[in-house]
């Protein structure tokens, strides 16, 4: 009796350690990949965004600035897991006015686009832009969004205007500093509530 007790047990503990063994051999076979995009261009970002886009990544993060062999980029990091699919679309915003980011900020809002990131740097003809980059997921019911643009040189009024938004039910949602071309350097943020 207890040498078939303890063949069972044994045969219980190969049956577990076998399963953890190909689990965590599925997990590595499902790993995540990486894709990183750069660029000087605002739309080569957009139409490379979406090129992977529809290889399956998602947007996952964004920052301009002096890179050691492109200069002046804009990079972009996207991911996927085995076996995504492409459902996701990409919009870049570029603007040195912030009245002008509002305004399209609002309209992409308007056509599913929703607020993923946003950074400064320094393009090939615009000069130093914000820079925002919005998603829309093409498997998803859209939803009502608006967006409030507060752009403010100094830190004081900054803490008043996101005091207002707040109070009408907007959050915070990105911050930049960024040298735009009516205001000089000014701290740049956007906000959102749903409809």
């Amino acid at each position: 009796m207890r040498s078939i007790r303890a063949t069972l047990i044994v045969a219980a503990l190969i049956g577990v350690v076998a399963s953890e063994s190909a689990a965590q051999a599925q997990t590595a076979a499902v790993g995540i990949e990486y894709r990183v995009i750069a660029t000087n261009k605002t739309s080569t970002m957009e139409k490379e965004l979406n090129e992977a886009a529809e290889a399956g990544f998602r947007f996952d993060a964004v920052m301009g600035g002096e890179t050691a062999f492109g200069g002046s980029e804009v990079v972009v990091v996207a991911s996927r897991a085995a076996g995504s699919r492409g459902r996701y679309a990409y919009k870049l915003l570029a603007t040195s006015k912030t009245s002008t980011m509002q305004k399209e900020l609002q309209d992409s809002a308007d056509a599913g686009f929703e607020y993923r990131g946003q950074t400064v740097f320094k393009t090939t003809f615009g000069g130093v832009e914000v820079v925002c980059i919005l998603e829309r997921d093409g498997s998803a019911e859209r939803q009502g969004v608006d967006y409030r643009l507060v752009a403010t040189s100094r830190t004081s009024t900054l803490q008043k205007e996101l005091s207002e938004v707040g109070a009408a039910g907007y959050q915070i949602v990105g911050l930049t500093v960024a040298k735009t071309a009516i205001g000089g350097a000014e701290l740049v943020a956007i906000a959102r509530r749903a409809r």
